[in-house]
């Protein structure tokens, strides 16, 4: 997703530090901005000296304190509430104080997040959907000390990106994530109670609901350990709500490693 988010916004004429602390992380960055670039030169949508003017345009760090002239910094680590908490205390000390922090959680409260911290409302939620290059969604979502002027400069941060932002308030999974739930848990019961199996379910909700991908398709292509803790942290947020409930499948897949395309194997079989 970081990756993903760097290429939207250099795309757009931003200068961009992309931030991680493993060298290995950002070596693959580097190789997926230059593939996606590649492609979009071979497809007649750039010509090669606008695919390097886009590369030139993202720096590749790793020490945050690199960060300090940063106008806007958007966060996209794993969904645990402590590193995100670690993460934007150490923003709120490095960053100057008109910067905009951003998080991509998917479901973690922008509340909690910002909660104790210096200058909370400027910290806001400001989610993409995966793939970030693809798809046009974004939501800005308010905390509780987030201020007025903030959410409407993020709002039209996602505008100049060419997103369309749509503003939600700080509620457990805020709306897509509440509402694909269902579409997962149901999926993994109706899996798990035998009635049929992973290639039938998403294959039937493909031709028969009208959805592009399958909810094991889906699962995969995020990251079965990224839905689980999305998951995970709205039944807790929705004090157990018995809808929410996790799968014990996708508990034990996590378990296993087996995350989806990113390891090779999930619901499907990625290995060829």
């Amino acid at each position: 997703m970081g990756a993903g988010i760097a290429l939207v916004c250099a795309r757009r004429g931003y200068r961009v530090e992309l931030l991680d602390a493993n060298q290995a992380v950002l070596d693959k960055a580097l190789g997926y901005l230059r593939s996606v670039l590649s492609k979009d030169v071979e497809k007649g949508k750039i010509s090669g000296e606008q695919k390097e003017q886009t590369l030139e345009r993202v720096q590749f760090v790793s020490d945050m304190q690199q960060l300090e002239a940063c106008d806007i910094v958007i966060e996209a680590v794993p969904e645990r509430l402590d590193l995100k908490k670690t993460i934007f205390g150490e923003l709120s000390r490095i960053c100057k104080s008109e910067a905009l922090l951003l998080t991509n959680t998917s479901s973690i409260s922008i509340t909690e997040i910002a909660g104790g911290l210096p200058h909370p409302e400027r910290i806001l939620g400001f989610h993409f959907f995966n793939p970030a290059p693809v798809m046009p969604l974004v939501e800005v979502i308010r905390g509780k000390k987030s201020s007025e002027e903030n959410v409407q400069a993020a709002y039209r941060f996602a505008e100049e990106l060419g997103k369309v932002p749509v503003l939600v308030t700080d509620t457990p999974g805020f709306i897509v994530n509440r509402i694909a739930r269902p579409y997962y848990n149901e999926a993994l019961r109706i899996l798990g109670d035998n009635v049929a199996g992973v290639e039938q379910i998403d294959r039937i909700m493909k031709k028969a609901g009208g959805f592009k991908m399958g909810p094991f398709e889906l699962q995969d292509m995020i990251g079965i350990d990224i839905n689980f803790a999305t998951t995970q942290s709205v039944y807790t947020d929705f004090f157990h709500e018995g809808r929410f409930k996790p799968s014990r499948i996708q508990q034990r897949m996590v378990q296993a490693g087996s995350l989806g395309r990113k390891t090779g194997d999930g619901f499907y079989d990625y290995s060829k």
